[in-house]
């Protein structure tokens, strides 16, 4: 993506949408699951739950201290988006889905952030079960997250060109 306009427009887009998305269902998730019987469907393969995760991804860190827990929590996750977000913008190589790739990760990382100040939790609401297999129970900003990754995962494990830089040949001298 060329333009910083155009870039800016798909990263918007794609943060206010993932965003959207994930508070909307994180609503729907408090309203309609709470305080009610696990639901399941497709053969007992997704389950619709509600749960508040004090931690990040499989509760991780929900034991820490109030001290830590906002520290590694919010403070560096909100650096690294900061810090993500400054590269989307700077880093001119980027192609349109490195880009919205990178924005998935920013908008998933930002709804979870605001979820843990405003609420002190993230309310978790999904988990899937199949083939002897299951998740932990997640929400729509980890699905971004996860979608984010995965479209970045080609251009991660594409090998590199590497530009080759010749050192100009000295002159010999002849004896």
């Amino acid at each position: 993506m060329k333009t910083f306009k155009s870039r800016l427009w798909v990263v918007l887009t794609v943060i206010v949408i993932s965003v959207g998305l994930d508070q909307w269902t994180k609503y729907l998730a408090t309203v309609h699951l709470q305080g009610e019987p696990d639901q399941f469907f497709f053969g007992n393969v997704l389950r619709l739950t509600h749960v508040h995760n004090t931690g990040a991804f499989l509760s991780i860190g929900s034991g820490l201290n109030d001290f830590w827990r906002p520290l590694l929590l919010n403070l560096f996750p909100a650096l690294l988006l900061v810090a993500l977000l400054y590269y989307i913008f700077r880093e001119k190589l980027l192609n349109r889905w490195q880009v919205v790739a990178l924005a998935l990760i920013v908008g998933g990382g930002l709804s979870n952030i605001v979820d843990r100040l405003l609420y002190g939790h993230v309310v978790d609401m999904l988990h899937l079960k199949a083939f002897g297999l299951q998740t932990g129970i997640f929400n729509v900003a980890d699905m971004a997250i996860m979608a984010g990754m995965f479209i970045m995962l080609p251009f991660a494990l594409r090998p590199q060109k590497t530009e080759v830089v010749h050192a100009p040949e000295e002159e010999t001298s002849s004896l």
